[in-house]
């Protein structure tokens, strides 16, 4: 048999013989192999094409942008080079169960390119589910597929017969399924499988690929927001802003509210939410996770410097705190964390400052009384203006532990002589001593003794207080009252006796003052009434021979002084001072 190099060599060949009217035998051969050529040729025609579809496609993959236009170009390409009347893609639903309509050419039908398909129904349905290709001729008969009406009433509005589906991949993982359909019965190639199933490939690359430059923009926007929101917090710290200004900044940042706790489980600061009670369990696993933690209904996070527990933050109205507001709120910590440390050194120097000033003003208040005025006033603090001194005393309490807890009423506390001072801008030292025991007490659990003085103004004057306070809280311990708070002047006769600034007749009309009072409304003597009855050593016979009244006279007077002065004015210590008073009166 002659040779045929070419296509063009066997048309030759052909023509010759048909001009030589060579007999059907060679003619015959010679046809087929001209026939064979040019189905080689053809084929080899599709082939380019389809190699060329796939390089387009690859091109336009790399220079994704629009990952639904590339679906688009696909879908195309796909009817184009399968020569169909419909191609489209669908992609599956992992919540719903379902794989619905993504992108659509050829398609006439709104209820077709709107049709959903659960897992396993339809062609489609079937493809998603097992994860093979299937093709049928004429899909209305086919029986290997469970029909759906939704699914039936679409494909036949759309007319279609010949449908083949392939599946989009990623490794075991199928996303969706393409296809090709047809209007009229065919059969599908191998061929023809296997192009839409490489189309298939570049669509899931594609769809892949737009999930991780989702993926990364989404971190990449997290990262800034997160960086953004720690230099604000920073900004806010280094611009002197104070706990609630943080509270503020991160409630507003993490779209929720906020609540921080000191060490002691002490709120500082609340923003955007109700009160919340200590959640003690949560701060101690975020301290020993070192990370946020979770609980039904709000996040708790840890406020460390190292080992060292500052406080905690505590997030409300934000359950489904995501991955990058996790990190957000776990920055917020440490921010918040360098805002304690802040504090604590500015508060540190403060003390000492303070500290330095209160030992100088107490142990040296004549050396240079306006050097003092002066460190005052750039802490201020006046000096010249009067002021209570109180000494604040707890057995079992640390003194810096006091201090802190008084801080909050002083114009100036420290630690002196082993002792809390704390001068206070108040008219009234008795009654702000006796508020302070009361509070103080509360705050550490603990009694709390507190012994005022003053008012006093000047360095001098001030250091002169202190000694009285401080004479003031040791008869106070020894009177037996621990945990209340007086000055002397409360302390009636021993008061006198102690103090620096003696006032007999404020004594007097402190402890006579409603008797003396009855005295001058009505005209009566019931104070030489009790100086009587108490010289007789309470004896009532005696007592009203010296008055020259009948006894129920005196009793009625006694009775009457009761109800000035309370029932308990005979008992024994109440009795010392009254008897002290009208010793003091009769002098007066």
């Amino acid at each position: 048999m002659t040779h045929v190099g070419t296509g063009s060599d066997a048309v030759r060949q052909l023509l010759d013989l048909l001009a030589k009217d060579a007999s059907g035998e060679r003619l015959a051969r010679a046809t087929e192999l001209a026939l064979r050529i040019d189905n080689t040729l053809a084929a080899h025609r599709r082939r380019e094409a389809e190699l060329t579809a796939l390089f387009d496609t690859a091109s336009d993959l790399a220079r994704l942008r629009d990952p639904d236009a590339v679906l688009r170009s696909i879908v195309h390409r796909a009817r184009t080079l399968l020569g169909t009347d419909v191609s489209y893609l669908t992609l599956n639903d992992e919540q719903g169960g379902k794989t619905y309509m993504r992108v659509t050419d050829g398609s006439a039908s709104a209820l077709f390119q709107q049709v959903r398909l659960g897992m396993g129904e339809g062609l489609g349905g079937l493809v998603a589910q097992t994860a093979r290709p299937y093709a049928t001729s004429g899909y209305a008969a086919d029986d290997r597929f469970r029909h759906t009406v939704p699914i039936d009433g679409a494909v036949r509005e759309e007319g279609l017969v010949a449908i083949l589906g392939v599946p989009l991949s990623l490794g075991d993982k199928v996303i969706g399924v393409l296809y090709a359909a047809d209007r009229a019965p065919r059969e599908w190639a191998a061929e023809e499988i296997a192009l839409l199933s490489s189309l298939a490939n570049h669509a899931a690359v594609a769809l892949d690929n737009a999930r991780l430059l989702d993926e990364v923009s989404a971190h990449n926007q997290a990262l800034r927001r997160a960086a953004d929101a720690h230099d604000r917090l920073a900004d806010l710290v280094l611009r002197g802003g104070d706990i609630p200004d943080v509270a503020a900044a991160v409630a507003g940042v993490l779209r929720g509210g906020i609540v921080v706790f000191d060490a002691e489980d002490t709120e500082l600061a609340r923003t955007d939410t109700a009160p919340v009670p200590p959640p003690v369990a949560a701060i101690a696993a975020a301290r020993a996770s070192g990370r946020a933690v979770s609980t039904s209904d709000i996040w708790v996070c840890a406020v460390l410097a190292g080992p060292e527990l500052l406080g905690s933050l505590v997030l409300t109205g934000r359950t489904d705190l995501g991955d990058a507001d996790r990190r957000l709120f776990e920055r917020a910590s440490v921010v918040t964390a360098l805002l304690f440390l802040l504090r604590r050194s500015v508060t540190q120097a403060e003390e000492e400052v303070r500290g330095e000033l209160l030992a100088d003003l107490l142990t040296a208040p004549g050396r240079n009384p306006g050097a003092l005025v002066a460190r005052a006033r750039r802490l201020g603090i006046d000096l010249t203006a009067p002021h209570a001194v109180l000494i604040a005393a707890a057995d079992g309490v640390a003194r810096r532990r006091l201090a802190m807890a008084c801080s909050r009423y002083a114009a100036l506390v420290g630690v002196h002589a082993e002792q809390v001072v704390l001068l206070v801008a108040d008219p009234s030292p008795g009654q702000l001593a006796a508020k302070l025991a009361t509070e103080l007490t509360s705050t550490v659990d603990l009694p709390v003794t507190v012994g005022a003085s003053g008012p006093a103004a000047g360095p001098e004057a001030l250091a002169a207080a202190h000694a009285e306070a401080a004479r003031c809280v040791r008869t106070l311990t020894a009177l037996g009252r621990t945990g209340q708070g007086a000055a002397l002047a409360d302390l009636g006769f021993l008061g006198q006796l102690l103090g620096d600034r003696t006032d007999l007749a404020g004594y007097v009309r402190e402890t006579l003052g409603p008797v003396l009072d009855y005295d001058s409304r009505r005209g009566t003597d019931l104070i030489h009434t009790m100086r009587t009855y108490f010289d007789c050593g309470a004896n009532l016979t005696r007592a009203k021979e010296i008055l020259h009244v009948h006894v129920n006279t005196v009793v009625q007077r006694l009775d009457r002084i009761s109800a000035l002065l309370g029932e308990d004015w005979q008992h024994p210590d109440r009795a010392l001072e009254i008897q002290l008073a009208l010793r003091l009166h009769g002098l007066t």
